[in-house]
C-alpha cells in the first residue's frame, strides 16, 4: 500500500519526513516540481519560477 506526501507550506523536509515515519510509512520516491507564475512585461508574457512543489512516496514499513 502506497501513500504521497506533499511537504507542506512552511514545513521543512525533515518535518514532513517525520510526518510520514510517525504515520508508520517509508518513502521510497522523492519527486520535485518548479512552479511557475505569469509576469507581463509590455506585451509579453513572461514564466518565472516561484518555488518548487515536493513529494514524497510512502510504502507501510515492515514491522520486524
Amino acid at each position: 500500500m502506497k501513500k504521497v506526501y506533499e511537504v507542506e507550506e512552511n514545513e521543512t523536509i525533515g518535518q514532513c519526513l517525520d510526518r510520514i515515519q510517525k504515520d508508520g510509512y517509508m518513502p521510497v520516491k522523492r519527486t520535485e516540481k518548479p512552479i511557475f507564475k505569469e509576469e507581463k512585461e509590455g506585451g509579453e508574457i513572461k514564466y518565472v519560477p516561484a518555488g518548487r512543489r515536493i513529494v514524497f512516496e510512502a510504502k507501510k514499513a515492515e514491522v520486524r
